[in-house]
């Protein structure tokens, strides 16, 4: 048998700015058979309206297959996005000069919005920590990121604004308002008006993501960045993943035409256009599933998972260790009294616990942090109960510290 060497691949300057990250190994792990995984982020088992599902495609491709299965135009579904549209009119009425595009999941829509709006050199604040998939998406630009620290209620304005008085070429602010991922913390309404009128004093445009704003459980809901948008600045972003199936990889955009057009032409270029058996699924499922109701037993789902998971980290973790109580979303961010949480990850994944340190979410490569990400939706409560007391004895043993 002929022998071949390895090829000395050229790999592309865009693949270079993806690095490696041990949090990505982690969550590689995940799949692996007799391993507990709380750094997961998928919704509930018990969350996914399975027969809904059912009844809408069998429905489609029983009576407008013709719909579903042919090409489709790049910006999405003219009736998911006017669907869309509608479903958002309670949180804030979009502008006359906005637009809406349909994209292949949330992530897909921060990787076009990257490619639109930045050029390498470019600025990208960004909450410390934060989304680490998003982050890849500005990497890959060329762009630099900058992480601006999170306070108990949120991203650090003072801090964020001697950032912007520093940097010279600030593009785009990136912010999760709502039960941010990975530290469930949601930002108050004071301050998501704060950051439009610093888009405006600094000339930058803020990408508003928001996978989980329809999972509050507690609290008072709070209008999006949007809703105090003056002058076309916010990109607002959203996604079918956490209130109806990840699977169906359907998100959506809405912000100002010009840049939505942009969006649209690149998407083109990428993928045509997002799966159409997926977007009348969306589509169908605004308009004819009672959304409240839904909505309201999700929310039921985490309320009782994440109080679970609380009790069980009050009676099993070190009293030194410190966690956020998050008013919704699936994500809990605990913090130990060491500087490097990553021991910690290894030891607790190898006694079958998974978890996701923190520094996979910080903008710096080399960055360590003391904290990591929990996830409540994804494993059974007994899962849940399994995992916390074997992280609790760890807090305890003196190698954790």
């Amino acid at each position: 048998m002929t022998q071949h060497s390895t090829p000395d691949y050229h790999f592309s300057a865009y693949a270079g700015q993806l690095p490696a990250s041990p949090a990505n190994r982690i969550l590689d792990m995940a799949a692996e058979p007799g391993l507990i995984s709380l750094a997961a982020g998928n919704p509930a088992p018990e969350a996914y309206p399975v027969e809904e599902i059912r009844r809408i495609a069998g429905e489609i491709l029983d009576r407008e297959p013709m719909a579903a299965l042919p090409y489709s135009v790049p910006q999405g579904d003219p009736g998911l996005r006017a669907a869309v549209l509608d479903f958002l009119a309670g949180k804030f009425t979009p502008a006359d000069g906005d637009g809406c595009i349909i994209v292949t999941g949330a992530q897909q829509g921060a990787d076009l919005t990257a490619r639109v709006l930045l050029d390498p050199g470019d600025t990208v604040l960004c909450e410390a920590p934060t989304f680490l998939g998003v982050m890849d998406a500005f990497r890959a630009t060329g762009a630099r990121l900058r992480g601006i620290p999170m306070a108990e209620d949120g991203i650090d304005l003072a801090a964020l604004e001697a950032a912007l008085r520093e940097e010279k070429r600030v593009r785009l602010l990136y912010t999760i308002p709502n039960f941010q991922n990975p530290t469930g913390i949601t930002l108050p309404a004071e301050k998501r008006e704060a950051l439009c009128r610093l888009a405006e004093r600094y000339d930058f445009v803020i990408l508003e993501d928001d996978p989980y704003g329809d999972l509050r459980f507690s609290g008072e809901a709070l209008p999006p960045v949007k809703a105090f948008d003056r002058e076309g600045r916010v990109l607002y972003m959203g996604s079918f993943s956490k209130i109806l199936a990840p699977g169906v990889r359907t998100g959506y955009l809405v912000g100002a035409k010009p840049v939505i057009d942009r969006l649209t032409t690149l998407k083109s270029a990428c993928d045509v256009h997002s799966n159409s058996l997926g977007q009348l699924i969306c589509k169908r499922f605004l308009e004819e599933v009672d959304l409240g109701a839904h909505l309201e037993r999700l929310r039921s789902i985490y309320r009782a998972r994440c109080g679970q998971m609380l009790r069980a980290l009050e009676r099993e973790f070190d009293p030194r260790v410190r966690w956020t109580r998050p008013e919704g979303g699936l994500f809990l961010w605990c913090t130990l009294p060491e500087e490097d949480a990553m021991p910690f990850v290894e030891r607790a994944a190898a006694e079958g616990v998974l978890v996701v340190p923190g520094a996979g979410f910080l903008p710096e490569p080399d960055a360590v942090s003391p904290s990591f990400r929990l996830n409540f939706s994804t494993p059974t409560g007994g899962e849940m109960e399994r995992g916390i007391a074997i992280l609790g004895r760890l807090t305890k043993e003196p190698a954790a510290r």
